[in-house]
């Protein structure tokens, strides 16, 4: 039989520091193509990646 995990509940949403609530926002505004990537350890916040992908249309980069 596989291994049984007993999961331990987290820190509910309002635990999240209001400042990392809005940077998150923030940086999610200004992502038009990409990725935001939230680390968690321990339950906690501990970093925020983003990953933004430039596009440009067909044909603009040809002479």
């Amino acid at each position: 039989m596989g291994t049984h995990r007993t999961e331990q509940a987290g820190p509910s949403a309002n635990d999240v520091a209001d400042e990392i609530l809005e940077e998150i926002k923030q940086q999610l505004a200004f992502i038009q193509f990409g990725s935001l990537e939230i680390q968690v350890h321990n339950g906690q916040v501990v970093q925020i990646e983003r990953r933004e992908k430039k596009r440009w249309e067909k044909g603009v980069n040809t002479k």
